[in-house]
């Protein structure tokens, strides 16, 4: 199978700034983003930044890079420059991998991709995994999805979905938490940037919404495989340290 990864990478970030170029390890973490990327076997892999100095680390450890405007308001604005500016068809499969994923496994990545390929309905698809840690059902941070019988996405929500009203009911209740990896179909990249961004959307501030919300279907593949968080605070950024140099030993 044959898809492209392109790693959107903002140098901006009002928790931890000049966040793509942070040490873990030794390395910066967009280094560990694209070698995890490399594992995959991709026929390309590209960071796609706003920042000069990115670039310029991302070419030094002989990585692909691509500058785009600093005006996009979300990364898959930036996916969709990024993949015209390397010349990708319509036709082409692109897995949106985060800049603040070092952690993200080459298997899912490539799992993400299949699961698109072999689902003509979709438009996008993304992982999920079952929640254990009854803290992160109500965690507004972790995103839940819910799923339809044929494995597309219903909904997501910062809210526990489903809703738990029954603790004590003979029903099995499971709560999924979404784990933010794309891929789509170069094509519908172009198209999602003209879409209405939609109320929901901005009210839970997730932009897969603006997907559902335009009638396109998101494939849902359930894993047992957990890539943890991304580096979003300075205590994932620690965290992430952490679990590096454990791997090292």
């Amino acid at each position: 199978m044959t898809f492209h990864i392109i790693i959107p990478a903002r140098f901006e970030s009002t928790r931890l700034p000049g966040k793509p170029l942070l040490d873990i390890a030794g390395k910066p973490m967009i280094q560990h983003v694209y070698e995890r990327a490399m594992e995959t076997g991709a026929a390309s892999v590209t960071v796609a930044t706003d920042n000069l100095q990115v670039e310029e680390v991302v070419r030094g450890f002989g990585g692909n890079a691509c500058l785009t405007s600093d005006r996009h308001v979300s990364g898959t604005d930036r996916l969709a420059e990024a993949a015209q500016i390397i010349g990708l068809s319509d036709n082409d499969l692109v897995v949106n991998l985060q800049g603040d994923e070092p952690l993200m496994s080459a298997s899912l990545i490539t799992q993400v991709a299949e699961t698109l390929k072999n689902d003509k309905q979709a438009v996008v698809a993304t992982a999920s995994i079952q929640i254990d840690d009854l803290a992160q059902i109500s965690d507004p941070n972790v995103v839940k999805v819910v799923v339809d019988s044929a494995g597309h996405a219903l909904y997501f929500s910062r809210s526990t979905i489903p809703c738990l009203r029954d603790l004590d009911s003979n029903h099995e209740h499971k709560v999924f938490r979404h784990i933010g990896l794309y891929a789509y179909r170069s094509g519908y990249l172009a198209e999602f940037t003209q879409l209405e961004p939609c109320t929901l959307e901005q009210v839970e501030a997730l932009e897969q919404l603006r997907v559902l919300w335009h009638g396109g279907k998101i494939a849902v593949m359930e894993t047992t495989e957990d890539p943890g968080h991304g580096v979003d605070t300075p205590e994932d950024l620690q965290r992430a340290r952490g679990l590096f140099e454990v791997q090292k030993k």
